[in-house]
């Protein structure tokens, strides 16, 4: 009787399996945008059941389809129709006509200026400054902290409880006792080491302080999985910094003791217009994080009071969950298929879609030289075998891959040699694409774009250069841990 009972019972449970199990496919089917994402979460499930399951509705439940994030999407729309006119009112040339770099790639601006993309407007009477590494950036950063007058807005994906965190918030405290209104973006994940000392500090000493989509138990998984990944200052609504670099220790190679290796990285500093464009990326995210509707003033968007040397024109772009489509992949893509002979890119995580990956193939078969710098040293080996599951078609196609060897590559730029340059926070891989909060600047100017060139080569030659002959010399094991891998680069 008791084994009739227990076969009875095993049944029920199978057909429940069966249930939950087909419900769940059927919801990945419906609700995920690609064919190797939907294909990774139904082995998962299917597999590996419950963790597939729990993984699943974790991390891969399409927000930018569901629009978790609607009500900052709408702050957002409103935002850019006032920042469109605002830029308007500022700009003599707003279309720049007879700029050649502007007009040759008319077609990209057109692009990043639509309302799907972003309509993220061309801005310019800008000045840019190429920064590399914590031990450039700092110090210019720490120096515009401390001139500050009417107001500083940061944003950081990493913001470390170590000296240079420490220093920042002293400055900080220091400038909102002056009367300056400093206002912290610090995304809950990344930043968690800040939460019960330096966060608590700073709301003591009259610094608003909000973390982007706070991780709650409940929603702990979610959360952690839509992160913000933007690096963003912005001091006085004239001069802004984006890019590679977190407020952390591990940035800056002169203190040698907290690293284990040299730390390569990329920042802009923006004088002029351009800083509108992360104004209004960081306006957008605090008045959802804090719940507060800042006004569109010229307080936070102030009339040029000095004319720069330069006119040097560019787009700030964003893209998240919030967005209606990935416009910084747009973006690389578009760079990819206008340039005339050569791309240049580096990035320290390299796990494409199928767009991406074929138009880096397309590009080399088209003749154009195609070279990529990736991280030799990594800190991930999960994430570096997954990368270099696409190293053997990109050889074949003709790519130039380089290995960065001198220590750990965290930069994310392209240039081409129609004169865009693109640097930013935004990785080459699925997270960066879809599910984290990323900003890009791009910049259309042929001595900007040199001079980013003149920083790859200089890493080229940091690096050791992959032949097609000896990566296929690598032994079995690693081919197989690279295609194994592979199977669940999507999800990585």
């Amino acid at each position: 009787m008791f084994s009739l009972f227990y076969a009875d019972w095993f049944v029920y449970v199978e057909i429940i399996y069966f249930i939950i199990v087909a419900a769940v496919s059927m919801r990945i089917i419906y609700d995920t945008d690609t064919i190797s994402k939907t294909l990774a979460y139904l082995l998962l499930v299917v597999f590996i059941p419950l963790f597939g399951i729990f993984f699943y509705f974790s991390f891969g439940v399409n927000y930018r389809k569901r629009k978790m994030y609607s009500k900052k999407l709408k702050v957002n729309d409103d935002y850019m129709n006032r920042l469109v006119s605002r830029m308007e009112e500022v700009h003599l040339d707003f279309k720049q006509a007879g700029n050649p770099i502007v007009e040759d790639n008319r077609s990209f601006i057109n692009m990043l200026s639509n309302n799907l993309v972003g309509a993220g407007p061309l801005m310019v009477d800008n000045e840019a400054e190429l920064l590399q590494n914590g031990e450039v950036f700092f110090p210019k950063l720490l120096d515009d902290l401390r001139n500050a007058k009417e107001h500083i807005h940061i944003e950081y994906y990493i913001f470390e409880n170590n000296s240079i965190g420490l220093e920042i918030e002293k400055i900080l405290i220091e400038k909102a006792k002056e009367g300056v209104a400093v206002r912290f973006i610090y995304d809950d994940y990344g930043s968690k080491t800040i939460r019960k000392n330096i966060v608590k500090r700073l709301k003591a000493s009259g610094v608003e302080c909000f973390a982007f989509n706070k991780i709650i138990l409940i929603a702990f998984a979610n959360r952690m999985n839509y992160r913000n990944h933007r690096k963003i200052v912005v001091i006085d609504g004239t001069i802004g910094y984006s890019g590679g670099i977190n407020i952390s220790d591990r940035y800056d190679n002169r203190k040698k003791a907290f690293n284990d290796y040299f730390w390569r990285d990329t920042h802009i500093r923006i004088k002029g217009n351009g800083v509108f464009g992360l104004q209004y990326v960081f306006l957008g995210d605090w008045n959802f994080c804090s719940k507060q509707n800042l006004s569109f003033t010229e307080e936070y968007f102030p009339q040029p009071s000095e004319k720069l040397i330069n006119s040097l024109p560019l787009q700030v772009i964003s893209s998240g969950p919030d967005s209606d489509v990935p416009a910084i992949l747009y973006s690389v893509l578009k760079a990819i298929q206008t340039a005339k002979s050569e791309v240049l890119i580096t990035t320290p995580y390299y796990i494409p879609d199928e767009s991406l990956q074929l138009a880096i193939k397309m590009a080399a078969l088209s003749g154009k030289k195609v070279k990529m710098i990736l991280p030799g040293i990594t800190d991930s080996n999960i994430v570096k075998w997954a990368s270099e599951s696409y190293f053997q078609e990109l050889l074949e196609f003709g790519v130039e891959i380089y290995l960065y060897k001198k220590g750990f590559i965290h930069a994310k730029t392209f240039v081409t040699d129609s004169g865009v340059s693109s640097i930013g926070t935004c990785n080459l891989d699925h997270r960066s694409f879809d599910l984290n909060f990323e900003v890009n600047v791009v910049i259309y100017d042929q001595t900007f774009a040199q001079q980013m060139k003149d920083m790859f080569e200089a890493d080229c030659r940091d690096s050791i250069k992959l032949d097609l002959y000896t990566w296929n010399k690598r032994s079995n094991w690693h081919h197989l841990k690279n295609r194994l891998i592979r199977l669940l680069s999507p999800l990585l």
